[in-house]
């Protein structure tokens, strides 16, 4: 994919409509990429509401910090990099001023493993430490860390050494410990891998204590560990943490506001303080989304890959017997929202610092090699816009061809018939029509599995190994439970394309009952959460959406039900195929010393063989 940044078009009209927030609401803005023709934007429908306190918030950015650059709607929705969020971030610090109001700014984790940006490093270094250097140079207050900088060891050291440390005590691991030696050298210790917790005031001289809190997440990295939510709340810092009443509590946290153990955190605070205002911000399930657990509480959550910006407005200055009035906003990550909400044009946006920034992003993007072209893809092929199987679906093109074809390279059991296995969430990202290059392909698969087999299966046990993972028939209680259970351990590893796509679902379907008018409006994230009013910042029509199954294979060969097969599967969901298999017959008991390598690829580079070969 060639390297293509947002221009806005410095068209007269644009520049009076961006002048002049809150006129004009249904003129479409152009907006223009280098190399690239001009597709329209529609900007925000209002102007956001300021309160005594006010929080920009970021999270699950997962290295999208050149912004998303395909064409394909919803991408150029969010099409603004980093650098044009310093910018915005500068702006509104400087409204923020001009109206005498606190403005802070915070991140609630997950900065690895999603772009070539993050995960394209050479060897010898680390993921995410390079885009984490551009993290640093914005003025956030608190980040709180998240369950993707816990997955390999190397990338947790670095974070404890060299991204926590500046921060001065606001980047928050309320939970999560990290064993490193001692000052010596000698024993090991296992301390914080950030602070426990930290109490600032903020400009206007409001005092603010705030944690960090992850998810109960199982899928960490030895020598690191992450204590439960409901065992922290017990811990005797936790108490020391909130005995003082500050004027608010600004809890972060890896952690979905809905579904998960806020309650727990929240219950804990209120035990002390019950009528002392709470702002919560949340992630990891990537979702927008809002709940008010009383009338002096909010919490948020804001999305995904810096497609989100999430807004939160409070005012506190009111008696302690009174609701508070909260507002939030999920305002689209692109200059046009940007723009208009800091009330620039085109040629008085950008700073000398978002400009920097951008600018060594892009020659980060050089330094990897990230625009190494392995082909032209045909046309969209996504994740859940179109059914799968199809030809449209991103999940069948994996399965059915990008496995079959990739994994077989020099492989000495080509001749072996075979089943390969995945689960659906093994694809991050859609692959949108237009050129396919190094960054494509890790963004669509950025993790690195690897591909496992158990040789000798005969073809009747290895073909239903596919229909048990997914059969948890409704007449079926004890299916239903394992379904369940398999849902909790993957949620736990840090799966969340099942909550996500809930979410998607939920959001077609209503879009179907209320056949909403899509006039004039594109695709894009239309959001129904449990805070009044609207929260969308910038109105669309929601995008379609089709299920999946939560594990796919590749198709069947063609071969009797004695033939001994290769049953190859990603190591992500070893354990659940050993527990399957085991259950479909008892000749052999299956265990991990049955298990072995299938091929020396890994799954963030399959997609690119593939592309070299077919799409060239």
């Amino acid at each position: 994919m060639q390297r293509a940044f947002v221009i806005l078009t410095s068209l007269m009209t644009a520049a009076m409509v961006l002048a002049c927030p809150g006129e004009e609401h249904d003129h479409v803005h152009e907006h223009g990429k280098r190399l690239y023709p001009q597709v329209p934007l529609t900007p925000p429908s209002r102007p956001l509401e300021w309160s005594d306190v006010n929080v920009i918030h970021t999270t699950d950015s997962h290295g999208w910090l050149l912004g998303h650059q395909h064409l394909s709607f919803p991408e150029p929705n969010y099409s603004g990099d980093f650098g044009d969020f310093a910018s915005f971030v500068t702006h509104m610090k400087q409204i923020a001023l001009e109206k005498d109001v606190d403005l802070l700014l915070i991140d609630t984790g997950d900065l690895h493993d999603g772009t070539g940006l993050s995960d394209g490093f050479p060897p010898g270094q680390v993921d995410g430490h390079e885009t984490n250097n551009f993290i640093l140079e914005l003025p956030y207050d608190a980040l709180a860390i998240g369950n993707h900088e816990l997955y390999d060891y190397a990338n947790a050291y670095d974070m404890y050494m060299h991204f926590a440390p500046h921060w001065n005590g606001r980047y928050l691991a309320s939970n999560v410990n990290i064993t490193i030696y001692d000052g010596d050298g000698n024993n090991t210790i296992s301390v914080p891998l950030g602070n426990r917790y930290t109490k600032f005031k903020t400009r206007k001289g409001r005092s603010v204590t705030s944690l960090g809190v992850l998810y109960d997440f199982t899928g960490n990295s030895e020598n690191t560990t992450v204590q439960k939510v409901e065992d922290m709340v017990k811990e005797e810092w936790f108490a020391e943490a909130i005995a003082q009443e500050p004027d608010f509590f600004m809890l972060l946290g890896h952690m979905p506001v809905r579904y998960d153990n806020w309650p727990t955190v929240y219950n804990a605070v209120r035990a002390v303080h019950p009528t002392t205002p709470i702002l919560i911000f949340g992630g990891h399930t990537h979702i927008r989304d809002c709940i008010q657990l009383d009338g002096r509480s909010m919490a948020l959550e804001s999305g995904r890959y810096m497609e989100t910006v999430g807004w939160m407005s409070a005012k506190l200055d009111v008696p302690k017997t009174e609701n508070i009035t909260f507002t939030r906003r999920y305002l689209d990550a692109n200059r046009v929202t940007y723009e208009y909400h800091t009330r620039r044009s085109n040629t008085t946006y950008d700073t000398a610092a978002g400009k920097s920034i951008t600018a060594g992003l892009e020659q980060l993007w050089v330094n990897y090699d990230l625009s190494t072209l392995y082909g032209t893809a045909p046309h969209d092929y996504t994740l859940s816009r179109d059914p799968y199987p199809s030809n449209g679906s991103v999940l069948t093109l994996y399965v059915s061809e990008v496995m079959p074809y990739a994994l077989t390279i020099n492989n000495t059991r080509i001749s072996i018939p075979n089943i390969m296995i995945v689960n659906s969430g093994e694809l991050r990202f859609d692959i949108l029509a237009g050129t396919f290059d190094k960054n494509d392909q890790l963004t669509s698969a950025p993790f690195t599995d690897a591909f496992l087999y158990i040789p000798n299966v005969t073809f009747s046990v290895a073909n239903a190994v596919l229909p048990a993972l997914n059969d948890y028939g409704s007449d079926d209680k004890r299916k239903r439970e394992l379904h369940i259970e398999r849902e909790l351990e993957r949620y736990a590893k840090g799966d969340v394309s099942g909550r996500f796509n809930a979410w998607l679902e939920e959001m077609s379907r209503r879009r179907v009952e209320r056949r909403e008018a899509a006039e004039n409006l594109t695709l894009g994230y239309v959001t129904s959460d449990l805070c009044p009013g609207v929260g969308d910042d910038t109105p669309h029509t929601p995008v379609p959406y089709y299920s999946s199954p939560d594990y796919i294979a590749s198709d069947a060969p063609d071969v009797t039900n004695d033939t001994l097969t290769d049953l190859v599967f990603v190591d992500f969901i070893e354990s659940d195929v050993l527990e399957i298999i085991n259950g479909l017959q008892s000749e052999q008991t299956y265990t991990e010393e049955d298990v072995f390598t299938y091929s020396p690829l890994l799954a963030d580079a399959v997609l690119g063989l593939y592309a070299e070969k077919y799409w060239s």
